[in-house]
């Protein structure tokens, strides 16, 4: 198993810990207030990075490299957006190197633990790799690591309003431009997120979740689901199921989970109205009426997937503020 890419590939691994030190040394030159530290997570934090094959069938990265900045305790909301000013030259400097994205999410220690018990969180715990400023150990020393097994219903429930929106946003650019090479590449990504999502939330939903993506391909013994992970660490330019395919695994693993929602806490509550109120200034359809705001969009979703639509302006807009 590699340090950040999932198999034996060194070089990989050692491109990811020289451009992650390169990284680390142009956000420490910056000297940006309010900036306690940078860690590597997502996939190639956990281990879990992809790689592909090139024209020259050499391999190379093939997804995200997602950086997590962290401002220093004590600091609102409002700190986040200088530091991601700060740092928008260093993610364009080294996406233009890499050839991949460099992404960076800035989160304040009340955000981390406000989202304890999301999967996000948890597996940031679990895998990441320090780049700047304070380590990654001293950072998250308030979060408290969380069983797999135990992760909140409504977990389940993000998974499937995010591969749901990636669907339909599949769908819309599906066959764009004479459906070019970039809306074949986006299309079969987010086909591919979309069956990971949904076999994911099963587990979430059954108590069955596991931290490591082979572990949680062998308890839910689901061909497309591992074929989908294996997509996943060695991507290529075919899709691992059409479209229609991935629609029905998503729609049948939404009847699952929302069929769990009464033992998970899907109530109503005059909080999860208030919620909506002060963000959406609109109270929306009273038959969702006061249930969590990611349940309500989720059966937005929902809907624009039964009838095979693609998501409107207000949609998008409600996914955005929720997710």
């Amino acid at each position: 198993m590699g340090r950040f890419v999932f198999g034996n590939l060194p070089a990989l691994d050692a491109l990811v810990e020289k451009a992650s030190a390169g990284i680390g040394g142009d956000i420490a030159a910056l000297r940006i207030p309010r900036l306690a530290g940078v860690v590597l997570g997502g996939g190639y934090g956990r281990g879990e990075g992809g790689a592909r094959k090139n024209a020259d069938g050499e391999f190379i990265l093939s997804n995200d490299l997602d950086f997590f900045a962290v401002t220093e305790k004590g600091e609102g909301g409002d700190a986040t957006v200088p530091i991601a000013d700060a740092l928008r030259p260093v993610s364009e400097k080294w996406t233009a190197k890499l050839g991949i994205d460099v992404d960076f999410a800035v989160k304040t220690p009340w955000r981390l633990k406000h989202d304890e018990e999301r999967i996000m969180v948890q597996e940031l715990l679990r895998g990441h790799f320090d780049v700047a400023g304070d380590k990654g150990e001293k950072m998250f020393a308030g979060i408290a690591k969380r069983d797999a097994a135990a992760l909140p219903w409504m977990e389940a429930a993000r998974l499937l309003m995010n591969r749901g929106m990636g669907l339909l946003l599949a769908r819309a650019r599906h066959g764009e431009q004479g459906n070019g090479k970039r809306e074949k590449d986006f299309v079969a990504r987010n086909i591919n997120k979309c069956i990971l999502g949904a076999g994911d939330a099963r587990l979430v939903a059954r108590n069955a979740y596991a931290w490591r993506a082979e572990d949680r391909a062998e308890t839910l013994g689901d061909s497309l689901y591992r074929a989908a992970i294996e997509w996943k660490f060695r991507p290529s330019e075919e899709p691992v199921c059409d479209l229609e395919t991935a629609r029905g695994c998503w729609l049948d693993a939404f009847e699952e989970v929302t069929g769990a929602a009464d033992r998970a806490g899907r109530s109503r509550t005059l909080r999860n109205a208030a919620r909506w109120l002060v963000r959406r200034r609109t109270v929306g359809k009273l038959r969702t009426f006061a249930l969590d705001p990611v349940v309500r969009v989720l059966d937005e979703i929902a809907a624009k997937v039964r009838g095979r639509g693609v998501p409107d302006a207000a949609l998008m807009r409600d996914w955005e503020i929720f997710n």
